[in-house]
């Protein structure tokens, strides 16, 4: 192959390669070739351009490099180059009166080629040639070939090194774009998601695809001890104890939550799935801290709306009850003094018409704590019931829409609570004269809906008492959602469940 083809394909082969190392191990490969150097060496300056910051050879062998020692740094006749970026030709490089001479062990140099490689018009570099074989001038030939290579060098190292720096881009891109994903799950987690068990699940199966872990663990800070609390991956028994593994804190306003711990699939992390992870783990954080707050506060809500109910039945055993009792025993009281046995009778007689009505009252606060007709005969029967007691003490006209099934005690006592605590609120509050009240079952989940024609309240400030607040935190704990809209035409309050 002649020069021109082979300077033809050696700029086809640099402009189509793109990575760096190739480039330059080609561009020294190529050089030998076209001008029959025995040594090609290719000096890389440094930001300033007023030295060398790498210095890469062809020709010289790993034994010889050792025994030369440190690398050139572009002083004496390759500081010409640098200085001056200009093609020069010796037929002596050492007897150049600006030669150092060359180290113990270099081996011997005398005809030598130098070329500036430019990108972009600046200088990058330069071209060292040197023992033109035969012993021969290195020629205007020579000259010209190195430095035509030299342009396409320029050219090829540019466009690698544009490629390298869009490839570094793009893959930070995907791990910005993997960790937004993985905190934006986090995020839709707190939104939509806040028992702590099910936040800690997503935690450590999102966190595990990210980095493309073998196992990821949570551990939560308890006094202090961290105690393992969820995991994601392989089977391993003592996760925090894993030799290798990568532990990122778990802090929430500079409060420590405990830690996630990763471990790799062979050969560890490195600093990029470290920042993923300590990013990630920044969200994660606010998830665990968000869920632990409302923890507590449905724990909070649960208690008061408890003591808000025996508050109720202590009212409702004092007002009634207990005054109806002392009432009995008054009349029996008096009936044991009374002389007169027709009189005995009549007060007999009012005293068993008086315990008659006590008892159908405790028997209706009994129903109220848990009625019989939802262990006897189901939810539906039940709601039936419930609906008739009120609509003959209240005097309303009540409709019903039921299409139930048997369901999870816990779920029936949940919506018969909230249908009672909807009609006790239309009853004392409402003022209404006609109620509809619907439950089904569509699948995996029970709606329910009371709606009265009363005259409406402000749903947002009715915060106290065990109304509609009670509702709320019932509707919560069940992992469901609750709407009310209520107005001068009238209040529609809307659940939805889960079904179990």
């Amino acid at each position: 192959m002649d020069r021109l083809e082979l300077l033809l394909d050696a700029g086809r082969t640099l402009v189509a390669e793109l990575d760096p190392d190739t480039v330059l191990d080609h561009l020294l490969q190529t050089a030998r070739d076209l001008t029959g150097a025995r040594y090609a060496a290719l000096g890389v300056l440094d930001e300033r351009r007023t030295s060398l910051a790498r210095f890469v050879t062809r020709g010289i062998d790993d034994e010889t490099h050792r025994q030369i020692g440190d690398l050139p740094r572009g002083r004496g006749v390759l500081g010409l180059l640098i200085e001056d970026p200009r093609p020069i030709r010796l037929p002596d490089v050492t007897g150049h009166p600006q030669s150092y001479g060359f180290p113990p062990g270099h081996p011997p140099m005398a005809t030598f080629l130098g070329v500036p490689v430019l990108i972009r018009g600046e200088v990058w570099g330069n071209l060292y040639l040197t023992e033109k074989e035969g012993g021969e001038l290195f020629s205007d030939g020579d000259e010209h070939s190195a430095v035509t290579l030299a342009a396409w060098a320029g050219i090829a190292i540019e466009n690698a090194r544009l490629y390298d720096g869009a490839e570094r881009r793009r893959a930070e891109l995907e791990r910005a774009v993997r960790g937004l994903e993985a905190t934006t799950a986090i995020a839709r987690a707190v939104g939509g998601e806040t028992r702590l068990e099910k936040v800690l699940e997503l935690i450590v199966k999102r966190g595990r695809a990210l980095i493309d872990a073998r196992h990821v663990a949570i551990a939560l800070q308890e006094g202090d001890e961290l105690v393992l609390a969820a995991g994601a991956g392989e089977e391993v028994a003592a996760p925090l104890d894993e030799p290798g593994a990568l532990r990122v804190p778990l802090t929430f306003r500079a409060r420590p939550l405990g830690v996630l711990v990763a471990l790799p699939r062979g050969g560890g992390f490195g600093a990029d799935e470290e920042e993923l992870l300590t990013a990630f783990a920044a969200s994660a954080a606010t998830a665990v801290a968000t869920a632990r707050t409302v923890e507590r506060d449905r724990l909070r809500h649960a208690l008061q709306a408890a003591e808000e109910e025996r508050k109720r039945w202590a009212r409702e055993l004092h007002d009634e009850t207990l005054q109806g009792l002392g009432a009995l025993r008054v009349g029996l009281a008096a009936a044991a003094r009374e002389p007169d046995p027709e009189a005995l009778r009549g007060h007999v007689r009012a005293a068993v018409d008086q315990l008659q009505d006590e008892v159908a009252s405790l028997r209706a606060i009994i129903a109220d704590l848990r009625p019989a007709a939802l262990d006897q005969l189901g939810l539906a029967p039940a709601l039936e019931a419930l609906v008739t007691r009120v609509a003959q003490t209240q005097g309303l006209e009540v409709t019903t829409d039921f299409a139930l099934r048997p369901l999870d005690p816990d779920v029936e006592t949940t919506v018969y609570r909230l249908v009672q605590e909807a009609l006790t609120n239309v009853s004392r509050h409402a003022a209404a004269t006609s109620v509809h009240v619907a439950a089904r079952v569509d699948g995996s989940r029970v709606s329910l809906e009371v709606a009265d024609d009363g005259r409406g309240f402000d749903p947002d400030a009715a915060v106290s008492g065990f109304g509609v607040a009670g509702m709320r935190e019932r509707v919560a704990l069940a992992g469901g959602t609750l709407a009310i809209d209520s107005g001068a035409s009238g209040t529609r309050v809307r659940v939805a469940l889960p079904a179990g």
